[in-house]
């Protein structure tokens, strides 16, 4: 008798044990899943003018990189981006860098809205963040 219930206490806590590591697994990935989007919602920004091509693989592997990637392609390429390309892949660094420093996103997104002017097609993007980051 004293061997089964050994037996089903050592049962239950195998089950017991194996419902923490399947829960614990669920959390982990929901956590990755809830950080993810932020690389998503990187627009598409190809039709805007304003980059020159020679700039375009430089730009791909910033944004590889992340937030730091983005921040060294703006200082060492900035100057050679116009509007409203350059507006839009400064918002895209605001995105990237608010979770980890909303102060800078903030003062790169009052950069950006002080340059743009309401016929830019980067408008109405600056428009939808602009509660978020003021």
């Amino acid at each position: 008798m004293k061997l089964l219930i050994t037996a089903v206490i050592v049962l239950g806590l195998a089950l017991g044990v194996w419902q923490v590591y399947r829960f614990w697994e669920k959390e982990k990935e929901s956590r990755q899943a809830a950080a993810a989007p932020a690389a998503e919602t990187v627009p598409n920004d190809a039709p805007l003018p304003g980059l020159p091509p020679r700039l375009q693989p430089a730009l791909e592997a910033a944004r590889q990189r992340g937030a730091a990637g983005l921040r060294d392609f703006l200082a060492a390429n900035g100057s050679n981006v116009a509007d409203p390309r350059r507006a839009s892949i400064e918002l895209d660094y605001v995105l990237v860098v608010a979770p980890g420093d909303p102060a800078e996103a903030r003062r790169v997104f009052a950069q950006v809205k002080a340059r743009l002017a309401p016929d830019s097609p980067v408008y109405a993007r600056m428009k939808q963040l602009e509660k978020t980051y003021e």
